[in-house]
């Protein structure tokens, strides 16, 4: 019974390792020849089915940890696993996406279908910088009720928000500015500095549910709730930002150690 938590952790992983299957599965015309003529067959891109994966992924996560409390099951072992799996799912999986979408990007010019990797390579960044914040999390004694910088899997989250907003937008002009390459590398940038800062952010946990000890939390679910119902996917990113603007305004020390 104590190793079902790990069970999940590893649901986590693999959930990341689809993720990363069908956000490699880019769309492609292909013609076969037979006896009776050609015959066409399309592969769709699946970009954002890769990116419903990491969300699953976020709600494994979220179990686990949930399930080891309940069930006192918390153990070193887990932690690593939790750590290996988010690297993956949160590191690994939101990169390869930004890969993906830089590509598509560059292929709306001449000759973009002959980009180097070179100029792709960067979305790498953001791995990198989900590891290096996994690490860092590992080796800390100071972080509990608060975190310092920006956790994997939200950071994971935005970038798997983007390719869902882009494919369920009526907008084309959005649709543009997300495969703008210079947005796409500010992006990268962006959060990957984020994830490796010493900013101190809240975490959304609650040691009771008093109005003056969780002011901000509860004006982020609020407001979160209502971005959600009105601009569904799109609101991710911007929950994403009234996270950080809440944090900043919140700052209490911490004393309970977290997961990453």
């Amino acid at each position: 019974m104590k190793q079902i938590p790990n069970l999940f952790t590893l649901l986590n992983l693999v959930f990341g390792c689809l993720a990363i299957v069908f956000v490699l599965q880019t769309g492609e015309a292909i013609v076969v020849l037979d006896n009776s003529g050609a015959v066409n067959i399309t592969l769709p891109e699946r970009i954002w089915l890769g990116a419903l994966f990491i969300f699953a992924a976020a709600v494994v996560d979220f179990l686990d940890g949930f399930l080891a409390r309940l069930m006192k099951a918390s153990s070193a072992m887990g932690g690593q696993l939790d750590s290996l799996s988010d690297v993956v799912s949160f590191g690994v999986a939101p990169g390869v996406i930004l890969y993906q979408m830089l590509r598509l990007s560059y292929a709306q010019e001449d000759n973009g279908l002959d980009v180097s990797v070179l100029a792709l390579v960067p979305a790498f960044i953001f791995s990198a910088a989900a590891a290096w914040r996994l690490a860092k999390f590992n080796l800390s004694t100071d972080q509990s009720h608060s975190f310092r910088g920006v956790p994997t899997p939200a950071a994971g989250l935005v970038i798997a928000s983007l390719p869902l907003i882009f494919w369920y937008t009526t907008s084309n002009s959005l649709r543009e500015v997300m495969l703008n390459k210079w947005l796409l590398y500010a992006v990268v940038l962006v959060m990957s500095y984020l994830m490796v800062s010493n900013i101190r952010l809240m975490a959304l946990k609650f040691t009771d549910y008093s109005v003056k000890n969780n002011r901000m939390k509860y004006v982020l679910l609020v407001l979160s709730v209502a971005l959600i119902v009105i601009l569904k996917w799109q609101a991710v990113p911007l929950i994403f930002v009234l996270y950080i603007l809440c944090s900043l305004l919140d700052r209490k020390p911490s004393s309970t150690p977290l997961t990453p």
